[in-house]
């Protein structure tokens, strides 16, 4: 049994397995705790022990945490989409507010501090200004972004209670291997799939909305860098990219000619997000190393090998 362990909720989801993978490899026993309502299996590390828990079980969460002892907590699992957040934010506050304090509180009660990936565009609305730093007040749209500032409170007085150096990772647009591309969340993983199987994809605002998009790895770097560092640290490129240039960047990787259709921007959606990445670069030591072109061919050849496997 390794000496250091941490526990990665969500760590069978897009992001989280990246963060188990950085973790193990850096020698951790790694514990995951994951209820797979859209995390997989078989992307969790045969080295890591998955329990499958939903985190609004208290009870639950607490004696994991007692078991393992962790070094750290990287809490990503969430209810991550904005439009079942509209259509149903009961649960979408139980997951991401009510899960997000049953993390918090037992983690922080056996000493571990938490790192938690909140939200960046969905957090500072559309009258932010950009690119948007962490002192702007948060404005969301949707219950999604209210959600995740409620939990941000909870992280940051829990660990003012007890004495543990709580972090908030405010991640802009996460795109990289393993993202679904099913369902609303990941616009690159969408289209790459589109592109796979021929089909026409939907331009939401008619192409122009624009995202700080940030690869993967480099939020996991992110991540790591801000264990034990208390504050909160958004994780973007401080790049403002529109939808048609990811899909034609995507279009000309894969040397598929189809012509998307455009539609209207779907409520709680915002029109443009840009993050200042600042403070995690002076604080923490931390800037994105992925461009976006990079970014994209990496992620597009990643997740073709994936679609082909099934």
């Amino acid at each position: 049994m390794a000496d250091r362990q941490a526990i990665v909720t969500g760590g069978a989801g897009f992001i989280g397995s990246h963060v188990v993978d950085s973790l193990l490899a850096d020698g951790y026993g790694v514990t995951v705790i994951d209820d797979l309502s859209s995390g997989k299996a078989g992307r969790v590390a045969s080295e890591a022990r998955l329990v499958e828990l939903d985190i609004v079980d208290a009870g639950g969460v607490r004696r994991v945490v007692e078991d393992v002892g962790p070094e750290a907590v990287y809490h990503l699992a969430a209810q991550a989409s904005v439009t079942v957040s509209v259509s149903d934010p009961g649960r979408d506050c139980e997951v991401n507010v009510r899960g997000t304090l049953n993390v918090v509180a037992a983690a922080n009660a056996a000493g571990a501090p938490v790192v938690f990936t909140s939200t960046g565009g969905a957090l500072y609305g559309d009258e932010a200004p950009m690119p948007t730093s962490e002192d702007r007040e948060p404005a969301p749209l949707s219950p999604y972004g209210a959600a995740k500032w409620a939990a941000e409170a909870y992280v940051k007085t829990w660990g003012l209670a007890e004495g543990v150096p709580n972090t908030v990772t405010r991640l802009g647009n996460v795109y990289g291997p393993r993202q679904s591309p099913h369902g609303e969340a990941g616009v690159v993983a969408i289209f790459a799939h589109k592109l796979y199987s021929g089909e026409r994809p939907k331009l939401y605002g008619h192409g122009k909305p624009t995202r700080d998009y940030v690869y993967v790895g480099d939020v996991v770097s992110a991540m790591r860098a801000a264990v034990g560092r208390a504050g909160t640290f958004n994780v973007a490129t401080g790049v403002e990219t529109d939808v048609s240039t990811i899909w034609n960047e995507l279009r000309a990787v894969s040397g598929v000619d189809v012509e998307p259709e455009l539609a209207e921007l779907r409520k709680g959606e915002l029109e443009h997000s840009c993050m200042d990445a600042g403070r995690a670069e002076r604080e923490l030591g931390w800037k994105p190393e992925v461009s976006i072109r990079e970014g994209l061919r990496k992620t597009y050849e990643a997740l073709v090998e994936e679609f082909r496997a099934g």
